[in-house]
């Protein structure tokens, strides 16, 4: 009864702030991802994210992250925007970095929910995180029934696709656990067909070191000559297997103030981002996840996809 109690506690005050799923899977060993990770690093998929490479075991089992873990609660924040760059031709940066940077703002969510959950329910200890630590979060959400891992490996939610910030809650406490749902990507290679520098090897598989979203925010050194013109503008992040998926005609706005976009960013022009100046950059960019880049990582992507359109044929 208590644990039926805490759940409906802990469900209730994940949507009073704000997340769209919160969803519980008993904390255990990743079996499946474990052969799955090994294969995939074993290909260099993971390109210069070296970081991919550490803490393999407590990448795939959360009781090595939290003493006595009994429960992973996986959260989704919604952040799909109908706000659009007024310039068609600008170079593009995704939707997910429109705002203030995610972590920072679903962090602040987590740490209150967290805070609540000790008043509630009194000894619990845990931790948080946000796309910041060894955590499977697509495998965790997966598991709870949040959605199921599209073909793109992003993960889709029948009711409202695709454009989700995760997150997880790993504690020590059970609670209700959910159960996963089934992968409804059918026949469907829209994402696959779409993906321009063939980073999808496969359904289900995604050689990391080419997609676009590597390229123009974890890659440091040059771009690679032989993906020029494959970029199709895009200079920070690529949204390109998520708008072409069938599931995303189910997305709803957001209603989070901190992921507004600043109508400087919106209103620039192609010449106003070639010609921008790093003051510019630092203004329009504060507290967003565009600084991962930095200004001479953007100058550098926006070069490149300039470099690309005037070699293009015609």
């Amino acid at each position: 009864m208590l644990t039926t109690n805490h759940t409906f506690l802990l469900k209730e005050k994940a949507k009073e702030l704000g997340f769209t799923y919160c969803k519980v899977s008993r904390a255990d060993f990743l079996h499946k991802e474990a052969l799955q990770l090994e294969r995939w690093l074993a290909k260099d998929y993971h390109g210069e994210m070296n970081y991919m490479e550490s803490h393999f075991d407590k990448r795939l089992d959360p009781r090595l992250l939290v003493d006595g873990a009994k429960s992973v609660i996986s959260l989704a924040f919604n952040y799909y925007s109908t706000e659009q760059q007024e310039d068609k031709n600008a170079p593009k940066i995704s939707m997910y970095a429109f705002g203030r940077d995610y972590h920072k703002v679903v962090k602040q969510k987590l740490r209150l929910l967290f805070n609540f959950l000790q008043e509630e329910i009194g000894d619990i200890n845990g931790r948080y995180f946000v796309d910041s630590a060894p955590v499977m979060e697509k495998s965790w959400a997966e598991k709870s029934g949040i959605g199921w891992i599209g073909k793109h490996t992003n993960l889709i939610s029948k009711e409202q696709g695709s454009y989700f910030f995760l997150a997880e809650l790993i504690v020590d406490i059970p609670f209700i656990y959910d159960e996963p749902i089934k992968d409804y990507c059918g026949t469907c290679t829209k994402c696959i067909d779409a993906c321009p520098t063939d980073a999808i090897t496969e359904p289900y598989v995604v050689d990391g070191s080419k997609c676009i979203s590597y390229f123009t925010i974890e890659l440091k050194n040059a771009i690679p000559k032989n993906v020029n013109g494959k970029f199709e503008n895009w200079m920070f992040g690529c949204d390109i297997c998520q708008l072409v998926c069938p599931w995303n005609k189910f997305s709803v706005p957001h209603n989070e103030s901190s992921f507004l976009p600043k109508k400087e960013l919106l209103s620039l022009k192609k010449q106003d981002w070639e010609n921008l100046k790093e003051e510019e950059f630092e203004e329009i960019f504060e507290g967003s996840a565009v600084k991962r880049a930095g200004f001479k990582g953007l100058k550098r992507n926006i070069k490149f996809v300039k470099k690309s359109d005037q070699t293009l044929p015609e």
